[in-house]
């Protein structure tokens, strides 16, 4: 087989088994703790991803939480338990179900409330895991299945750097996506040529005037030399590259600010054909949203035997969802159409001969 399942990667690795195992059975603590251990943040840098939400903790109780010592209870509390799960990549409802399955005397195990409902269905589609590092936005981007669970979270401590670079504290800030069109092209290297990205947005807050597209290429590749295009409605501002994970960011300056409830169209490109074969194209979600649809075009010379839709709640978590998909023999595409997304990841994945 051309991939290998995430589920392995954390087989292979401890601490993610370790976090795993937590995030399943508790208790809160221990889950806590294994979260932010997997992700290799020091508290202080926990502590600063909170003030960025707009909650407050101080480094004591964080400590005291993730031992065991104290119980986050308060209103302001719960907010920070709640932005924990999006900082640490955790399912959503997955600390606070812990919480709550204790508060009902169940010792963590996954009590039969609304919280143990919601993490038992994600487990069924085969997404329970740690958010992947793509949000409403354009946070998604290529990964080989092969690439570990480690990998990504290097490449979201590169993005989160890239982004504090150009002053911005997520790619969509201050915009919902009502609908993403993107159109994938796999050159006769297998390698993956670019992409075309067309988005619908609706501003919540006045002064909205970018987005910030985010490119993750394949290993081997150089961001150096792949280039943005900006093709409707918008131009190309500053870009910031990392050469190390293969992580682009580029500024598209919408020349007007939005008012709330302003919606906005515009579309882009990303040259890349740098990195080496590609298997899959993933594309993840930090919230529900708008409809998704994902196209992926093959050159004449490289058409694969089969391909596959899948789901996946994050990076760390078994894949669920498959079901092939008919590869067109005259356009040599294969596509996929998701009417209201959810949080996690959709893909396609293909298999060469």
């Amino acid at each position: 087989m051309p991939h290998a399942t995430q589920h392995a990667d954390a087989a292979a690795d401890p601490v993610i088994a370790e976090l795993d195992t937590a995030l399943r059975g508790g208790p809160f603590h221990v889950a806590l703790r294994a979260a932010i251990a997997a992700r290799g943040l020091p508290l202080q840098r926990v502590q600063h991803h909170l003030s960025r939400h707009g909650v407050k903790v101080g480094v004591t109780s964080l400590s005291y939480w993730q031992q065991g010592a104290r119980r986050p209870q308060r209103p302001e509390s719960l907010r920070a338990v709640r932005a924990l799960e999006e900082i640490l990549r955790l399912p959503d409802e997955s600390l606070i179900r812990l919480l709550a399955d204790s508060h009902d005397g169940k010792g963590g195990r996954g009590g039969r409330g609304g919280h143990g409902r919601q993490i038992e269905q994600n487990r069924e589609n085969g997404q329970n895991g740690q958010n992947g590092w793509s949000g409403q936005g354009d946070l998604g981007g290529t990964r080989p299945a092969g690439r570990s669970y480690r990998s990504l979270l290097q490449a979201t401590d590169a993005l989160e750097q890239l982004l504090d670079e150009l002053e911005c504290t997520r790619p969509d800030d201050g915009l919902h996506t009502l609908g993403h069109h993107e159109r994938v092209r796999v050159g006769a290297r297998r390698e993956l040529l670019g992409r075309e990205s067309q988005h619908i947005v609706r501003a919540y807050r006045d002064g909205v005037d970018r987005f910030v597209a985010v490119h993750h290429g394949d290993p081997g590749c150089a961001p150096e030399r792949m280039a943005v295009h900006a093709l409707e409605n918008c131009r190309a501002g500053r870009v910031r590259r990392h050469h190390g994970t293969g992580v682009l960011v580029a500024e598209l300056l919408f020349d007007t600010r939005l008012r709330a409830g302003d919606t906005f169209l515009f579309r882009y490109g990303v040259e890349d054909g740098t990195g080496g074969a590609s298997t899959e194209y993933v594309r993840g979600f930090g919230a529900a949203g708008g409809q998704y649809a994902l196209q992926i075009r093959f050159d004449e010379l490289a058409v694969p035997v089969r391909c596959h839709r899948f789901t996946q709640h994050s990076a760390a978590a078994p894949r669920g969802g498959r079901q092939e998909l008919p590869l067109s023999d005259r356009h040599r595409s294969v596509h996929l159409v998701e009417p209201r997304v959810r949080s996690g990841m959709v893909g396609i994945e293909w298999e060469w001969e």
